[in-house]
């Protein structure tokens, strides 16, 4: 029985450490993109891109990245606002996904790009290809667990059954003690 709420406390805590770790990419690389240095280290990777081959055109050198910049620090945000609205999260989560497969998409569009060299501008210096798999692994594995409400006001406590394996919410008529 110890062995098994220890378990669902390590992979509550576990969770919640990959959903913080994917707020503080997306919210602190979004915000990157707002730099000169990131503006001009990222245009050139968005101009060989299937998926973003027209923001630079459309938006300048400058505004380009700023207007994905701040896409990412929305997803970020709406990864973290998992307890205010559980769907908006899920999403969150999913369209982070889907960024992270536009990235990739770089690996293999830009030409001279070498996936096991860090870009250029890119902070901190790791290799894209690595970094965004794990990013990418993390950010669909958090969207079905986004999805499901949050119960703060029901306080949890094991079953009496034999095994201790089922949990299931306190429920006390008011007025009443335990």
């Amino acid at each position: 029985m110890i062995n098994k709420i220890l378990a669902r406390r390590i992979e509550h805590i576990g969770g919640g450490v990959l959903r913080w770790s994917l707020v503080l990419f997306f919210v602190g690389f979004g915000l990157y993109k707002f730099t000169p240095q990131e503006a001009t280290g990222v245009a050139p990777l968005m101009a060989h891109s299937p998926a973003l081959f027209w923001v630079n055109p459309l938006f300048g050198i400058r505004a380009g990245p700023d207007l994905i910049g701040g896409i990412e620090s929305l997803m970020g945000a709406s990864i973290a606002a998992r307890h205010v609205n559980p769907l908006w999260s899920a999403y969150g989560s999913l369209a982070t996904s889907g960024a992270l497969l536009i990235t990739k998409s770089f690996l293999f569009t830009t030409p001279g790009l070498d996936p096991r060299r860090a870009t250029p501008g890119s902070w901190p210096r790791t290799s894209p290809f690595s970094r965004r798999l794990v990013e990418l692994g993390g950010s669909l594995s958090q969207q079905p667990e986004s999805a499901e409400p949050v119960r703060r006001s029901q306080t949890m406590r094991p079953r009496s059954d034999t095994d201790g394996s089922v949990r299931r919410p306190i429920s006390r008529a008011p007025g009443e003690r335990s």
